[in-house]
């Protein structure tokens, strides 16, 4: 029986050691990038990206969890702007914070993971005017660490996030080239002059009057 086990265990440390090793090999850095053409000035873009509390309109993460807490800290847009959140394990908690902007042109953010892992990365926005549309490139780089290497094992983080960098660029072009809804101003009515009407009843109640020549205007008696 003890010997049955110590197999067991042997086998668990080597096969530990086989994914420690495989693990530890992993490239040390990482790069995500997507792309989207969207029918506006990048002026127009870039406001919806150098503002936090715009991002809950086209972000693909807020709609996993709308119940999660956010928190802004800083000025509105620009660099010094933070955004902190905590939600369910689909959107984990964290922090982001604008480090540099050129508005029309580009943003640079700070990404701080602290649920489900501690990690830090680097998120770009490249604006480029082409024609009536601007290109949109989306881009997240930084360090792996070593548990980061493990998960890269099993999951393929590429596939992963740049889809998530896809659904949210498709719903930021579908936000931007919608135009804004026109509200229609219900027709006023013309009100009647207030003066008219009594004016109007005391001419319908006017006895009517036989114009015809030679007629009077009593009634004679049968003969």
């Amino acid at each position: 029986m003890k010997q049955r086990l110590l197999i067991v265990l042997a086998v668990l440390l080597c096969l530990t050691a086989f994914f420690a090793g495989i693990a530890a090999i992993q490239p040390e850095d990482f790069s995500i990038t997507r792309s989207a053409m969207i029918r506006a000035t990048p002026d127009k873009v870039s406001d919806r990206i150098d503002n936090f509390k715009a991002w809950g309109d086209w972000s693909p993460w807020a709609k996993l969890d709308p119940n999660a807490k956010e928190e802004f800290e800083g000025p509105e847009r620009g660099p010094g702007a933070i955004m902190k959140w905590s939600g369910n394990d689909e959107v984990g908690e964290g922090q982001m914070t604008i480090l540099d902007t050129r508005p029309g042109e580009y943003v640079k953010i700070q990404l701080d993971f602290i649920r489900p892992m501690v990690a830090t990365s680097l998120v770009e926005f490249q604006l480029e005017p082409q024609g009536d549309e601007t290109k949109v490139t989306w881009a997240m780089s930084g360090k792996n660490n070593f548990v980061a290497k493990a998960f890269n094992l099993f999951v393929d983080c590429d596939k992963m996030v740049g889809g998530d960098f896809e659904k949210g660029l498709a719903s930021m072009k579908a936000l931007v080239e919608t135009p804004p809804a026109l509200t229609e101003e219900p027709q006023s009515k013309t009100q009647p002059d207030a003066d008219a009407a009594p004016a109007k009843a005391a001419e319908d109640n006017k006895p009517v009057e036989n114009s015809a020549p030679g007629d009077s205007a009593t009634t004679r008696p049968a003969p």
